[in-house]
Order: C-alpha cells, then sequence, then structure tokens
C-alpha cells in the first residue's frame, strides 16, 4: 500500500509540474502574440523607387532612372553636344560612377540601337582644377574606364573636350564637344523615393490598447497562478489544460526513482 501511495503522489507531483510548464509555455507564447501584432502593425513597408511619368520610358538602376533616346523609327540619330543636352532638358546626359553602371548601359544598349554608339557622358573638363568632374554634381571622377591612354590621350583643346562612351566596348574616349555629332544619347535622374501611406491614427489607438490590456491580464493570472499553486476558478476559466498522458520513458524513470526512495 505505501508503495501504491508513494506512486500516487509521485505521479501528482509530475503532471503539476507538467501543468505548470504548459501554463508558462502558454504565457509565454501570448507574449510572442503580442510582440508580432506590435511589429506588423507599426514597422512600415519598404520605400519604393519611382522613375520620372513624362510619357518616356525610365529605366531602374540602382537609386537612378536611365531614358535611352530613340531616332526616328527606332534609327539612332547623331546629335551635337547641345542637342543632347537639350534631348534630356529638364534632367542629365548619363553620368556613369562605378563598373556596374558601365556595364548597365552597354549590356542595354543593343536592345535600342542595333549599331555601334557613341553615347555622350556628362562629362566636363576644370580648368582650375585640371580634372574631370560630371556635371550633375561636380564631383570628381571616382570611377572611369578610358581607353589606352586614359584621358591625357587626346590633341584636343582640353576646354572643348567632352567623353563618350563606346557601346561595344564600354570604354571611355575624348572627343570634341564641338567639332562632331555622336549618335547615342541616354538621359539620366534620380529616382523618387515614395513611402507607403501611413495607417489611421484611431486604429494604431485601438492597436495600442488592446495590446496593454492584453498584457495586464496576462500579469493578473501569472500574479494568480503564483499565489495560488493548486489553481483556481479564473485560472480554470481562462488556462486549457493539457489531458492526462501517460509519460515518457525517460519521465517515468524519474517517477519510479522518487517511489524507490519513497519506499520504507
Amino acid at each position: 500500500r505505501e508503495r501504491v501511495t508513494c506512486s500516487a503522489r509521485s505521479r501528482e507531483r509530475y503532471l503539476r509540474c507538467a501543468e505548470n510548464m504548459d501554463s508558462s509555455s502558454r504565457r509565454f507564447s501570448l507574449f510572442d502574440i503580442v510582440f508580432l501584432v506590435l511589429t506588423c502593425h507599426f514597422v512600415q513597408g519598404e520605400d519604393s523607387a519611382e522613375c520620372p511619368g513624362d510619357g518616356r520610358m525610365w529605366l531602374p538602376f540602382g537609386l537612378s532612372c536611365y531614358h535611352f533616346v530613340h531616332g526616328e523609327e527606332d534609327i539612332a540619330k547623331s546629335y551635337y553636344l547641345q542637342d543632347a543636352k537639350d534631348m534630356c532638358r529638364g534632367y542629365d546626359l548619363v553620368t556613369v560612377k562605378s563598373a556596374e553602371e558601365n556595364d548597365f548601359i552597354i549590356k542595354y544598349t543593343p536592345s535600342v540601337w542595333k549599331s555601334r554608339m557613341s553615347i555622350w557622358l556628362g562629362m566636363y573638363y576644370d580648368s582650375d582644377k585640371d580634372v574631370f568632374r560630371w556635371h550633375d554634381d561636380n564631383s570628381v571622377l571616382s570611377y572611369s574606364n578610358w581607353e589606352d591612354g586614359g584621358s591625357d590621350d587626346t590633341d584636343l583643346v582640353l576646354l572643348d573636350t567632352c567623353v563618350v562612351l563606346h557601346s561595344e566596348t564600354g570604354k571611355w574616349e575624348n572627343v570634341s564637344c564641338t567639332e562632331e555629332p555622336e549618335n547615342g544619347v541616354v538621359c539620366k535622374t534620380k529616382a523618387v523615393w515614395k513611402r507607403p501611406p501611413k495607417g489611421s491614427p484611431l486604429l494604431s489607438a485601438l492597436v495600442i490598447i488592446s495590446v496593454v490590456l492584453i498584457v495586464l491580464i496576462s500579469a493578473v493570472v501569472w500574479f494568480i497562478h503564483q499565489r495560488n499553486d493548486s489553481g483556481s476558478s479564473v485560472l480554470n476559466l481562462m488556462e486549457y489544460h493539457l489531458p492526462f498522458r501517460s509519460p515518457s520513458t525517460d519521465q517515468a524513470g524519474l517517477i519510479q526513482a522518487e517511489e524507490i526512495e519513497a519506499v520504507p
């Protein structure tokens, strides 16, 4: 009889411990849900980039948008530098500030023009500093892809020196700004970044109030549970107790060990 009594007590202690663990797990899951609700409600969606909607076809790449100027009936025409700027009025002639951007231009060019192109770059020579600069932000070149000989391989007057990008090779060449036209024009502008619309203030307030109530109720349940290990009517109403399950092999071993120690 003593052995049976000890076994019953051990089983009761085991079940009580299991119920406490299940209750703690449910409370932890409740706080997880609260955290997820707050995260989903208050984390804004990612910003989106938009290219100009002026009727032209703009291609996004990185943080910028590009328009490859088509000639009449998709036949490329030649433009002097000033004409090229007029074609991109309100925007800039293309600038190339990385190897990735250079590759993007030469890879897309064949889908627009079928022949070899020399694309005007939005670059000018700064005689005061003896360097080339980009028109869009007056920055000095941090990336270049000159043909053999570099930027100094020219007989042109530096003040009349402009630069083109050859579509077949991706290399840059010095050309006259005024004497000869070139047949490639690409316009460039920064992409416009827009944020998604924010949620309603009333909805945000309701979510906050709901979360606070859930946290308070959880705190009250936890406090009552700590004060009364045997359970209460409140806990019985708010918690779901798992049906009796036979302990696993390891758990049965622990119970049996307790039984043996309890036998006189």
